[in-house]
């Protein structure tokens, strides 16, 4: 799946696309739209599959539509 199609903020798709990523990863593909919903989430995937992202993109697409989110 594209991260195009997983919601995310047009700037954060620019930088991600500009970095050579264009298809998110299994964990990424289910973790993100849970967390864009801002729903707990526990998941556990070997290293290296993209768990970090998986976590923090949707933080930062947060942070980019709404400057005042806490």
């Amino acid at each position: 799946m594209k991260f195009s199609s997983l919601g995310l903020n047009d700037k954060l798709l620019e930088g991600l696309d500009s970095m050579g990523f264009e298809k998110a990863t299994p964990i990424q593909e289910d973790a993100i739209p849970i967390i864009l919903k801002k729903k707990d989430l526990i998941a556990c995937a070997q290293t290296g599959t993209g768990k970090t992202a998986a976590f923090l993109l949707p933080i930062i697409h947060e942070l980019m539509e709404n400057p005042t989110f806490k």
